[in-house]
């Protein structure tokens, strides 16, 4: 946790540093670059639907895999 405290306020420093500098929108694509926000429950579900077929033509999903689709259904409006 104190590592992240550190991380995040040398970032927050050198994005300053940036604007000072008149690098335009450079201080927000380091920001993004190094604190990518995590997929949304929709994009992780998404995803394990993008398997690929086994040689006998099945497609099979992990326990995770399934639990993450069924999540992200559980959030759908009736």
């Amino acid at each position: 946790m104190v590592a992240r405290w550190g991380a995040d306020q040398e970032l927050e420093a050198c994005c300053k540093w940036l604007c000072e500098d008149s690098i335009p929108n450079t201080s927000n694509r380091l920001r993004f670059a190094r604190r990518p926000k995590p997929p949304t429950l929709k994009e992780q579900a998404l995803k394990a639907l993008k398997v690929l077929p086994t040689p006998e033509g099945q497609v099979t999903l992990d326990i995770t895999d399934l639990n993450t689709i069924r999540r992200a259904l559980e959030q759908l409006n009736d």
